[in-house]
């Protein structure tokens, strides 16, 4: 029989940052980038088709270079552990006595007594593999990344720049005019900007109603600059 003192403490760790990390990046982008277009062309010329192509030209690259971007990231990521992996091992090989003291130092920072980082040291620096894993994590905190991360990184921030690019088109496709197109397109895409700004702020600990003000006040920014920019320039010529 369980204790009535006895609670259960459940740890709640978010598990998928880099998931998160990568479609935060990918939509915020989507969002912005060919919102701030489509207005701008809505300014300055007179058919939604035109607004259309170049706004899907636009996700297009966009996605693309975002996607590649991701996946360099990602790569330089693996490359750099690598790196530092192989320098460890050639460290623990020529050097072990100075690792040995790095160790020492790790858990004398913690306040452990002198007898016991000996004991420690001699248990870690048993295994050549678990000591360099130690140094990787401890000394140099670097955790081994996902072989896969730079592949799947690309992934997402390339399809959540299409999602998020296509919401501020839709209203284009069944507007009749450029004007109408970006009053349709302004209210969808600042509604998905709070949400979006709203949810993000939450799952990264920020304050989810400023987070949500921030993103929906930089897109709104960027269109409207865009738009001013395009009617300043087509008046011009």
């Amino acid at each position: 029989m369980n204790s009535p003192h006895h609670h259960h403490h459940n740890e709640e760790h978010f598990e998928s940052s880099d998931l998160i990390k990568d479609i935060v990046i990918g939509m915020s982008d989507g969002l912005t980038v060919p919102f701030a277009l489509a207005a701008g062309l809505s300014g300055a010329v007179d058919s939604n088709s035109i607004i259309l192509t170049a706004g899907i030209a636009e996700i297009v690259a966009g996605s693309i270079a975002m996607g590649l971007g991701g996946y360099l990231a990602g790569r330089t990521e693996i490359e750099h552990y690598d790196s530092e992996l192989k320098r460890e091992y050639y460290e623990v090989d020529v050097y072990p006595e100075k690792e040995k003291h790095e160790i020492k130092e790790i858990f004398a920072d913690y306040g452990f007594s002198e007898a016991t980082q000996n004991v420690i040291v001699d248990e870690i620096s048993k295994d050549k593999e678990k000591w360099v894993d130690f140094m990787m994590k401890y000394e140099l905190g670097l955790d081994k990344p996902d072989a896969n991360r730079a592949r799947n990184s690309a992934l997402t921030i390339g399809l959540s720049y299409v999602v998020g690019g296509f919401i501020p088109l839709t209203a284009y496709f069944f507007a009749t005019t450029p004007m109408q197109g970006l009053i349709g397109s302004s209210v969808l895409t600042i509604i998905c900007l709070l949400v979006f700004g709203y949810f993000k702020s939450k799952v990264t600990g920020q304050p989810p109603i400023w987070g949500a003000l921030k993103v929906t006040i930089i897109g709104v920014a960027a269109a409207a600059a865009a738009f001013g920019v395009a009617k300043l320039v087509d008046g011009h010529f």
